[in-house]
């Protein structure tokens, strides 16, 4: 088990696609990356409702749909559209994966939460938010796996880490 802990590259399947900037890929490869980013959407929506915390990017996408009056989703696709024109001063190329992950967790965020249920104590929202990491945990793993390209977050972190030759 702690062998997992020990990886130090993203693991290969035979449905992973053997070139990231694939823009027509193997019909498995697609069905995985989208069910990745699913439920990537979908763990991030538990998070958002069960009212304990987020991740750094969801708060600021919180933000921005308080300040704008946009939705979560909503504002999510804009920040993901946003942070991709990063790549272009870094010289990151986005892949079919970079833009569906744009696109399929702003709307998985903005079409589930209406029909999440209400946390109604702290015992269900503890219990959420532990499903929702896991949720998340387990789609990032599935949609890096289909090697389609890096999110648009991780995109410019791995430009800037090119660019400077920092470590992560």
């Amino acid at each position: 088990m702690f062998a997992m802990l020990r990886v130090k590259t993203v693991p290969t399947t035979g449905w992973s696609s053997p070139r990231p900037l694939s823009f027509l890929p193997a019909p498995m490869t697609l069905l995985m990356l989208c069910i990745g980013l699913v439920l990537f959407g979908l763990g991030e929506a538990l998070l958002i409702n069960a009212g304990i915390g987020v991740s750094p990017w969801t708060v600021f996408s919180q933000g921005v749909a308080n300040v704008s009056g946009l939705g979560i989703g909503v504002s999510t696709f804009f920040i993901g559209v946003g942070v991709l024109l990063l790549w272009i001063p870094l010289k990151q190329t986005p892949g079919l994966g970079t833009l569906l992950n744009i696109v399929i967790i702003s709307a998985v965020l903005e079409l589930s939460l209406p029909y999440l249920p209400l946390v109604t104590s702290l015992f269900a929202g503890l219990v959420q938010t532990f499903i929702g990491v896991l949720t998340v945990g387990l789609g990032s793993g599935i949609y890096l796996v289909a090697n389609l390209g890096a999110g648009p977050r991780d995109g410019v972190m791995k430009g800037l880490q090119r660019v400077s030759n920092l470590p992560i």
